[in-house]
């Protein structure tokens, strides 16, 4: 077996556990059960599907999605810093009660 073909296995194989990882998150974020479950769902899933964009990045030798990985990453990042205002703001001015 060729390094080349081993790696290649290896990192098919980390796509797809971080695939698994990301199913789960998922349905972490749907099933909740509070607010901040799913924030910190949607964030992990962000997070897997960064390091699942890098890993296709090495795969395919391409170094434009590398790039598309990191706008990805902070698109990501501010995204979950909006919505913990909008959930810290709606705590502070009393919002809905069922939300932890």
């Amino acid at each position: 077996m060729t390094p080349e073909k081993l790696e290649y296995i290896i990192l098919l194989g980390l796509l797809i556990v971080v695939g698994g990882c990301m199913v789960f998150t998922l349905i972490r974020a749907i099933i909740g059960p509070k607010i901040g479950d799913r924030m910190m769902a949607v964030n992990m899933t962000n997070t897997l599907a960064v390091i699942a964009l890098a890993d296709i990045a090495v795969i395919a030798d391409e170094g434009y999605i590398a790039d598309v990985c990191l706008l990805y990453a902070a698109i990501g990042l501010l995204s979950v810093a909006a919505l913990c205002r909008v959930f810290i703001s709606s705590k502070r001015h009393g919002g809905d009660k069922n939300d932890g």
